[in-house]
């Protein structure tokens, strides 16, 4: 993997690069899709390609070593065949998912210990399983196996979970180093940031991953309970330190105004359900503000859904129309919102990007975090 820092913004540490991986090109700032079980929920990859205009998405270790399992992906010869996507693909390790079902795990130092959510099987992942199964996922950046401890962890919680986290980063680093991709792409492997909302502890985990010198690296740990004040001090701590020649990701993050802080702040690489989720259920996030697709005031309303959008959806549907879909609990409705708000979160960082390179981001920067953020 290769990274083109290419601008930065002279009044924020806001950043515009190129990320070139054997599947393509990534231009940075980028959101990607969450495609957890090897889809994203109700969107045809066309769509994604064509319309939403994603460069990368995710898949989920966790969710796919449960389903469909190693020996399928193997045969299909890695997710990009199995799910017919080409283009870039980052995995997670699965820690955050194995570390939320804490009623079902077990962390020990050879790793975590836990029951499947589908029939109470019993698993470990180790810092080297989890790059062997992301190996045969085949994903073009993997990422370190690590505890993703509450936003409310105690001093002495968070520095354990994050010493276990930096053991567990070494080991994984070897197994990384002594094998070999599968199907002739190359993958590239993020150490994870962690430290929970303690700045002496995210100095020395940054100062540690740093050190790594890995092709690029992840901040992990927040946007779990914190305030977002807390998010946003932690993330310019942390990006003071990280190289600026690498690509930082902020995982699992966030609204459209935390996207557009955290640019501000030096962040690269984005993801998070919420575009998805939050479209199922009736919310779209627009340029001028957030929408409640099931409000009666939208009942009669036969404008677009968005005439700023730039997804098909938002020309050829109405609010009235996507509403009775709504609240009628069609399928449909689903659909449309997600990819709404996926086409509105790529543009959004697209648009951040042109900004960067403009010259004009912190201004431009200002007036979109206050639009976003209005309830219309």
């Amino acid at each position: 993997m290769k990274f083109d820092l290419q601008h930065t913004d002279l009044k924020s540490n806001a950043r515009a690069g190129e990320i070139t991986t054997d599947h393509g090109k990534i231009e940075t700032p980028i959101f990607m899709p969450v495609g957890t079980v090897g889809s994203v929920k109700g969107v045809h990859f066309r769509d994604l390609e064509e319309d939403v205009q994603a460069q990368i998405i995710l898949g989920n270790t966790y969710h796919l070593y449960l389903r469909p399992g190693l020996e399928v992906l193997k045969a299909a010869g890695g997710l990009h065949k199995f799910n017919g996507w080409d283009k870039p693909m980052l995995t997670d390790s699965g820690g955050y998912q194995v570390f939320s079902l804490s009623d079902k795990r077990k962390l020990t130092e050879e790793g975590a210990v836990f029951r499947s959510h589908l029939d109470g099987s019993k698993h470990l992942f180790t810092p080297e399983s989890v790059v062997d199964i992301q190996r045969v996922i085949g994903a073009d950046i993997i990422m370190a196996l690590d505890e993703c401890p509450p936003g409310d962890a105690t001093h002495d919680y968070a520095k354990k979970s994050m010493e276990l986290t930096h053991r567990w980063l070494k080991r994984g680093i070897k197994h990384f180093d002594e094998t070999v991709p599968l199907y002739g792409h190359a993958q590239t492997f993020f150490p994870i940031v962690q430290g929970a909302g303690h700045r002496d502890l995210r100095t020395q985990s940054a100062e540690f991953i740093a050190a790594q010198n890995r092709e690029g690296n992840a901040i992990g740990g927040l946007a779990v309970g914190e305030p977002t004040e807390v998010m946003y001090e932690m993330v310019e701590l942390v990006n003071g330190i990280l190289p600026k020649d690498k690509p930082r990701y902020l995982m699992g993050v966030g609204t459209p105004a935390n996207l557009l802080e955290n640019i501000a702040l030096g962040v690269d690489m984005f993801d998070c359900v919420m575009p998805t989720r939050n479209g199922r259920n009736g919310m779209l996030f627009t340029s001028e503000g957030i929408l409640n697709m099931r409000n009666e005031k939208w009942k009669s309303d036969f404008s677009p859904v968005d005439p700023n959008g730039t997804s098909f959806v938002d020309h050829h549907y109405s609010k009235a129309y996507l509403r009775h879909l709504y609240v009628s609990k069609e399928m449909l409705a689903a659909q449309i919102g997600s990819m709404h708000n996926l086409s509105f979160y790529l543009w959004l960082v697209k648009e951040a990007r042109k900004h960067i390179i403009a010259g004009d981001f912190a201004q431009w920067k200002e007036v979109m975090v206050k639009k976003v953020s209005t309830r219309l």
